[in-house]
């Protein structure tokens, strides 16, 4: 399934990364997942969507792809059905994740559920990598959507860079 939805939330441009994560609790309250901070939606171990955000003059595209059905999918990646759910299940989610981004950016950034969010990681607790040669356990999610880490050094929080899980 891929589906895009654009939407001119009207908020003050430094609360744009909080979209991201509210594209992930539409997708958790559509179909059973867990998000890896900052987009990707997982069932157990297995990879199965993302979300990308684009933004540009009072204008945020979000888009999500979502992996229904992959009956032979490689080590790491997967589907959220077992068995193939039949043509109009793409439909069905799409429209349904959209409504839910709706109804939580039309909420405003003020009120975003952020233990919602927490609920669905499955970074938090977790050891972290991130570049160039960041090291630290996820602890936390920040009220601007920032991912906290606890590091030998001390807390610290990251905005942006590539985050992945130390297996």
């Amino acid at each position: 399934m891929a589906a895009s939805l654009a939407v001119a939330p009207g908020w003050d441009p430094a609360n744009l990364p909080l979209i991201p994560l509210l594209a992930g609790i539409a997708a958790s309250r559509v179909i059973d997942c867990g998000l890896k901070w900052p987009n990707d939606v997982f069932v157990g171990e297995a990879k199965v969507g993302g979300i990308l955000v684009e933004a540009g003059e009072g204008l945020v595209v979000v888009g999500f792809g979502l992996n229904l059905w992959w009956p032979d999918a490689p080590n790491g990646y997967g589907a959220v059905h077992s068995e193939d759910p039949g043509p109009d299940r793409a439909l069905e989610v799409a429209r349904d994740w959209a409504d839910a981004l709706v109804e939580l950016v039309d909420a405003g950034p003020a009120v975003w559920p952020r233990d919602e969010y927490r609920q669905c990681s499955v970074t938090l607790g977790r050891d972290i990598t991130w570049s160039p040669d960041g090291a630290g356990r996820a602890v936390d999610i920040a009220e601007d959507g920032a991912l906290v880490v606890s590091t030998p050094g001390g807390v610290t929080t990251l905005h942006a860079g590539e985050v992945r899980h130390v297996r």
